[in-house]
């Protein structure tokens, strides 16, 4: 019997595809890789030979290089091929670790300011030989890293869609209505109508962190939303509340309520409240640590809503 070619093909190869894709030239995906440039070729032609088809167009002069059809349907599976290879090595760099080494640990903006202080001081305290890495970004991203081996867990907004993770809900973080300590939906004995903050100009998000969740929650009652000012921050939509640019409905573990300028009042069940998880790649050898870190939240967060 014929020997299979596809035997053949080495992580190197896949690599390489990958690199070459990404970077547009053979020779920015060599120092990309720390390879030769001529190494870099040799393995995506023994790709080719092996798979039985071209997969980089070759234009020569100043063009960057493109992939084939095949090119791009065979990086489809390098792509998740070589995530599955980083993640072993995290997985084994975190066995030998066993109850010291590092913990990497991915959060969002509200999460890390309202939730990871207390718990990393606790958590610590438990654990003095494990150093936390803390990475802050949007939960897309974190999934992405996630699924990559770049972090060993994650907090993330419920639900979350991407079969190779797996999640524990922590604690679920009511919309409130900010507005200005002396206004007059800060002295009514209820809370505001939606027909009543659709009557005002309201601070809300840029992209889809909650706030357009709230927006569709005003629409399907009849109210087209008067938007003021969006951003990103919660700093920055507290202060645009404080200086009396408009309210805001957000989650209240965005609220600095301390802010004597401003006031928080309850919605009750009339807007549903985000969920708040961990992450962690379901395949994934999860350390003592690790497991030790998810406990210790669910703990903090549980006294959280208890408060709450």
């Amino acid at each position: 019997m014929e020997p299979d070619p596809w035997l053949g093909v080495e992580l190197r190869h896949l690599a390489a595809l990958e690199a070459i894709a990404e970077h547009g030239s053979f020779g920015r995906a060599a120092a990309a890789l720390g390879y030769t440039q001529s190494a870099v070729s040799q393995q995506l032609a023994t790709l080719e030979r092996l798979v039985g088809e071209r997969l980089v167009e070759r234009p020569g002069g100043p063009r960057p290089v493109e992939l084939t059809e095949a090119g791009r349907l065979l990086l489809r599976h390098a792509a998740a091929i070589v995530a599955r290879l980083q993640a072993a090595r995290a997985d084994m760099e975190a066995l030998r670790a066993g109850e010291a080494g590092t913990l990497r640990v991915g959060a969002f903006q509200s999460a890390g300011a309202r939730i990871l202080p207390e718990l990393l001081r606790r958590y610590t305290s438990a654990w003095p030989r494990v150093e936390v890495r803390l990475e802050e970004a949007e939960d897309d991203s974190l999934l992405s890293q996630i699924e990559h081996g770049d972090l060993d867990l994650a907090f993330v907004m419920l639900p979350v869609e991407d079969p190779a993770v797996e999640t524990v809900e922590l604690v679920r973080d009511p919309y409130v209505l900010v507005t200005l300590a002396d206004s007059p939906l800060a002295r009514a004995s209820t809370p505001p109508t939606f027909r009543e903050i659709g009557a005002m100009p309201l601070i809300g998000y840029r992209t889809c962190l909650g706030g357009q969740h709230v927006e569709e929650r005003l629409r399907a009652a009849g109210v087209v939303p008067r938007m003021a000012f969006r951003s990103d921050d919660n700093l920055t939509l507290q202060a645009m509340v404080a200086t009396g640019i408009g309210i805001a409905l957000v989650p209240r573990l965005t609220v600095n309520e301390a802010d004597h300028r401003i006031a928080v009042i309850e919605l009750g069940d009339r807007v549903p409240p985000r969920l708040i998880g961990l992450a962690w790649h379901r395949d994934r050898y999860r350390s003592p640590a690790a497991l030790a870190f998810v406990d210790a939240a669910r703990e903090l967060c549980s006294e959280l809503d208890e408060a709450a």
